[in-house]
């Protein structure tokens, strides 16, 4: 991943990419270019064999403020086919990235407000300063949180989600946490760290079954019980055959450690 972003800093540390929205200026808010440029990042971080895991967070003192406000004062006279083209751009961006095939972890530094929230609830894990401030601002704007909600319902019920996405009130990290949308609050300073620590621990699992239980994750909440059970058979009576369950089981047996390099 040789290529650079206008509106991300890319940076490797081992086999962890950190993608960091990087408009400081504008309190990291995401418009065309930075849309366009995140899908393309997490796109190219998943083909890419050298990445193992990716971890999502900001420039600055914001992890991301929701739409840039210039932006938004072209929204306002788009053609419906324009607006069309606009939020299909957001929701490739939430999209490239809750698609990966690898492990990716949200480290929310700071404020995660409007399309924020839907950077931090397509990662797999989600990190959070313990000051950090969440909104869904969208219906006292005259809109909704449409793009991001079908992520943010991958994480929360609805029925937890409803005062937060009808009201646009913001609220703190531990709210957050409760409604399931943040797995480990950690002090400001440490986010980034314990960030790592959680991606490099994501490192030690196989690749292709870390893949398979994405998809798992994914697909089984919609299934009956029969037929989750009849994925799950086949599933892993796949994978028991594959070279990957071959490699991991021999090095269990015989006590050492399993390098998936």
């Amino acid at each position: 991943m040789s290529r650079s972003y206008a509106t991300l800093k890319l940076e490797r540390q081992g086999r962890v990419l950190t993608v960091r929205l990087s408009r400081p200026e504008v309190r990291n808010a995401f418009d065309e270019r930075l849309l366009k440029e995140a899908a393309e990042a997490f796109a190219a971080a998943d083909a890419d064999p050298g990445v193992r895991v990716v971890v999502v967070t900001g420039e600055g003192e914001a992890f991301c403020s929701g739409a840039d406000l210039a932006w938004l004062r072209k929204v306002v006279d788009y053609t419906r086919s324009e607006n069309l083209a606009d939020t299909r751009a957001v929701v490739a961006a939430f999209s490239s990235l809750h698609r990966m095939s690898k492990p990716t972890v949200a480290a929310v530094n700071g404020p995660a407000i409007g399309g924020g929230m839907g950077f931090a609830a397509a990662c797999d894990v989600v990190v959070a300063s313990e000051d950090a401030v969440f909104g869904l601002s969208e219906v006292r704007l005259g809109v909704v949180p449409a793009c991001v909600a079908p992520f943010l319902l991958k994480r929360a019920p609805a029925g937890r989600l409803r005062r937060w996405m009808l009201s646009g009130e913001r609220f703190d990290t531990r709210t957050a946490a409760s409604l399931g949308l943040v797995d480990l609050v950690v002090p400001r300073a440490e986010v980034l760290t314990a960030a790592y620590g959680v991606a490099k621990g994501m490192a030690q699992g196989a690749p292709g079954a870390q893949a398979v239980v994405k998809s798992i994750l994914d697909k089984m909440p919609e299934m009956t019980l029969s037929q989750a059970l009849e994925h799950s058979v086949e599933v892993l009576a796949g994978l028991r055959a594959g070279p990957e369950a071959q490699k991991g089981t021999r090095a269990f047996l015989d006590k050492k450690p399993c390098s998936w390099e």
